[in-house]
């Protein structure tokens, strides 16, 4: 029996392929330097893609490796290595990283459920429920944004184990690897079409969905399988230069971001050709195998995780400078040795507690006690922890006697003034109402400014005209376009802010009044580059085109109606 364990640990470390995790620090770097500073290195964020690959691939190969002829063996051991890999030191994190927030955001709300979802591989979902746009700046303010690659990960590992023992290839029938590769080739062509279908449509969707990023994880499946049971493929990816793909591969994160859908689709391809050509005697695989570029990819993971946390909390504190740049590495790596030395390390080879189902369940209940820990720096700690000072705007303090809208979430209260609400109530009175009472004067001119969390940037200038004599309405919610665009998945609330919008602001204006619409047109477009929208919507003349797409086109015929 021991002999055959130490034959086994002997083969599968002779399947190790350490260029692989070299090729882990290439990628992590480039996410790293992106998220730093975007001019640098525009499209670094395709190393998370490069990280997609590089999963498919090991995952294949670690399954392989262990064939089963039982159905509750197989999945009970691959869902303990999982949450052996992953929960550690994605809990760990995830509670220091919730505390260091409340200390700095004095709204951590969206980062602490951002964070709460990432533990059980939702965030990804969540983030596309708050309407969010990946590559929009506010995005760097949520400390754990960058979970949502755990997340579409989390979910395809799910699906995949299922597909592995239903073809027959975690039992190495005789023709497992055959049925394996027809379905997933399926499932991948379907997956391809949809995201590049949909990322023109719903960025955010085809970004964040795990069915539109299946085909990346994929692919380095059938890469492995074909590596393994068509010879002649491996042979001929051999023979292709691995440093002019690395040339290539670095050049695509160069491109416009107009061409992402291409971008995406290249680095794929290029990182699948690279891990099958990467063999020894080229200068690549000298490289990629270096020990320090080894160590740096063993650590990748927990890079990963902190990077992001120390840089979203730098931009709420001192900023990210060239005079604090050693600074910050020196913590991120610091934070990343740290984590994987005390828990990857010994908690993934370490036998938890002698039983597979019961380090699953404590590995759920572990999860289950951080959330409500979350749960609990929301409500009731809510702003317990803030460092910052703790005042109400100028602007809250001009209309705190002026706000009648509906109805508040303050337990029924409905929204009017009341000089005895807590400066708590205040702000959410701020927030859900902000609406004037009525004119003071029949002839008094109203300035409607209506839109989503962009047009807060003009709160000062609607001070100024409320004091000047206007009676100004302020009408926003957070993700919320106006008027909604045809197309696109946003915050239910949107529907509300909308029927809210017409009902108690339009249908009070008179001749004379006017409307501001302020919105982020880029992101509920499905864009990034305002050039590349202007094209579309408009032609030499700065005249409107009437035969644009139509999501454009009925999103500005709506606002022009207006």
């Amino acid at each position: 029996m021991s002999l055959d364990i130490k034959e086994n640990n002997l083969s599968l470390k002779s399947r190790y392929r350490p260029e692989i995790d070299g090729l882990r620090a290439f990628a992590v770097v480039a996410v790293i330097v992106n998220h730093f500073n975007k001019e640098i290195l525009p499209n670094g964020y395709l190393g998370v893609d490069i990280f997609f690959v590089i999963s498919g691939f090991v995952i294949t190969s670690s399954l392989y490796q262990r064939p089963s002829k039982n159905f509750k063996d197989f999945i009970s051991g691959f869902y303990e290595r999982r949450i052996k890999r992953l929960v550690p030191a994605l809990s760990v994190f995830v509670v220091i990283a919730s505390i260091a927030i409340c200390l700095f955001n004095p709204k951590p709300y969206l980062s602490l459920w951002t964070g709460l979802t990432s533990l059980f591989g939702l965030s990804n979902l969540y983030l596309l429920d708050k309407a969010t746009d990946y590559f929009a700046q506010s995005t760097e303010l949520n400390i754990f944004t960058h979970t949502w690659s755990l997340g579409v990960e989390e979910q395809f590992y799910i699906l995949f184990p299922f597909l592995i023992w239903f073809s027959g290839f975690g039992r190495q029938t005789k023709n497992g690897a055959r049925n394996l590769f027809l379905i997933i080739g399926t499932l991948t062509i379907a997956s391809l079409i949809g995201f590049i279908y949909l990322y023109p449509i719903n960025q955010s969707a085809a970004y964040f969905l795990m069915p539109t990023r299946f085909w990346e994880m994929a692919s380095g499946c059938l890469l492995f399988i074909g590596s393994q049971k068509i010879k002649f493929i491996e042979q001929f990816l051999e023979k292709v230069p691995p440093l002019l793909l690395l040339i290539l591969i670095i050049g695509v994160m160069y491109l416009p971001i107009s061409l992402a859908t291409t971008s995406t689709f290249a680095v794929v391809v290029l990182s699948l050709v690279l891990i099958a050509s990467l063999k020894q005697g080229t200068a690549s695989y000298t490289f990629f195998t270096d020990s320090r570029i080894v160590y740096i990819g063993l650590i990748s993971y927990s890079l990963y995780l902190w990077h992001w946390g120390v840089l979203s909390i730098s931009r709420w504190t001192i900023g990210i400078h060239w005079w604090s740049l050693p600074f910050q590495v020196s913590l991120i790596f610091c934070l990343a040795i740290a984590s994987y030395r005390y828990l990857e390390k010994p908690l993934r080879k370490g036998n938890w507690f002698g039983n597979r189902w019961k380090t699953i369940a404590i590995g759920g209940g572990v999860l289950v006690t951080i959330s409500g820990g979350l749960i609990t720096l929301d409500n009731p700690l809510k702003g317990k922890l803030y460092t910052g000072r703790k005042t109400i705007s100028n602007t809250q303090e001009v209309w705190r006697n002026q706000i009648r809208l509906g109805n508040s979430s303050l337990t029924g209260k409905k929204c009017h003034a009341d000089k005895n609400y807590s400066s708590e109530d205040l702000k959410l009175l701020f927030n859900e109402c902000k609406f004037p009472l009525i004119r003071k004067l029949n002839n008094q001119k109203t300035l409607a400014f209506v839109g989503d969390s962009h047009i807060l940037a003009l709160l000062n200038a609607e001070q100024i005209l409320t004091n000047s004599g206007f009676r100004v309405i302020h009408y926003s919610h957070s993700g919320c376009p106006f008027p909604l665009p045809p197309h696109g998945i946003h915050p239910r609330e949107c529907n509300k802010f909308l029927i809210n919008a017409e009902k108690a602001i339009f249908q009070d204006l008179k001749s004379g009044d006017s409307i501001i619409i302020h919105n982020y047109h880029l992101s509920h477009l499905g864009g990034n580059n305002l050039k590349d929208i202007r094209h579309h919507i408009f032609n030499k003349n700065n005249n409107f085109i009437s035969d644009s797409p139509k999501k454009i086109d009925l999103y500005m015929k709506g606002l022009k109606e207006l």
